[in-house]
């Protein structure tokens, strides 16, 4: 398997014998997918080439608020490499897509070696980390409507699509609020031009619109996760 061929950031930046001892095995991400759970063990690494997942705090009355996201550019299962043995969390997928699972034992193997897999996942436990601290400042610090914008369009770059399944019960879930505050907020959305919702299905019409309405949050994720490989010195070839 050829490391040029990848779409995940991070493989695409491995070399060939790298990625071959990671006995990588396809995976298809059906909506809901679950890869971690809090207090089971850890048992794959996750490599999205496609598709959205979230990762969520959960609560013993059930209910969740997202702290982080996944997409193209990141490693699911990344904590298990410094040690951790079981998730504290819970992430499932929110828009179906594909890629790869790493078997944990052969991940923290080629880890130990120090090489460029090891550089890599370090500088994304980095911007995993910016992204989770500039979450929490988000939700304590910003309107409902500019997250949800911030949140479509976060969505809308790790699945590369304007059109995806979203229940105002999701998004409140993600978000931290109620169904009827994600209804007030879509709607508004919806009446400047910028969203059309029907029957769960949500789109994207206007993109640039949308990021001026969305939080100063969505440029700063989308910097720390589009830029984690150029953190430190570039990769040797």
């Amino acid at each position: 398997m050829e490391a040029g061929i990848f779409k995940n950031t991070l493989l695409r930046m491995l070399d060939a014998r790298t990625v071959s001892r990671l006995n990588l095995a396809p995976v298809k991400f059906e909506l809901n997918y679950e890869m971690e759970y809090p207090h089971r063990p850890i048992k794959y690494l996750y490599f999205l080439e496609s598709g959205m997942a979230s990762m969520t705090a959960t609560f013993k009355d059930g209910s969740q608020v997202e702290v982080s996201t996944f997409g193209f550019e990141s490693i699911i299962g990344v904590s298990s490499l410094m040690g951790a043995k079981r998730s504290l969390n819970r992430i499932y997928t929110q828009i179906a897509g594909h890629g790869y699972a790493s078997p944990v034992d052969a991940a923290r193997k080629e880890f130990r070696l120090g090489g460029d897999f090891q550089t890599l996942a370090l500088r994304y436990v980095q911007a995993q980390l910016d992204q989770a601290t500039q979450y929490v400042g988000c939700n304590a610090k910003h309107q409902f409507e500019p997250r949800l914008a911030r949140w479509l369009l976060v969505c809308s770059d790790r699945s590369h699509t304007d059109t995806f399944r979203m229940s105002h019960e999701l998004l409140a879930d993600m978000l931290g609020g109620t169904r009827a505050t994600v209804t007030l907020a879509a709607g508004s959305l919806k009446r400047k031009g910028l969203i059309e919702y029907k029957r769960g299905i949500m789109r994207i019409v206007d993109s640039p619109g949308l990021e001026k309405v969305a939080c100063e949050c969505y440029q700063v994720i989308k910097y720390h996760l589009k830029n984690y490989a150029e953190f430190d010195m570039p990769i040797a070839e």
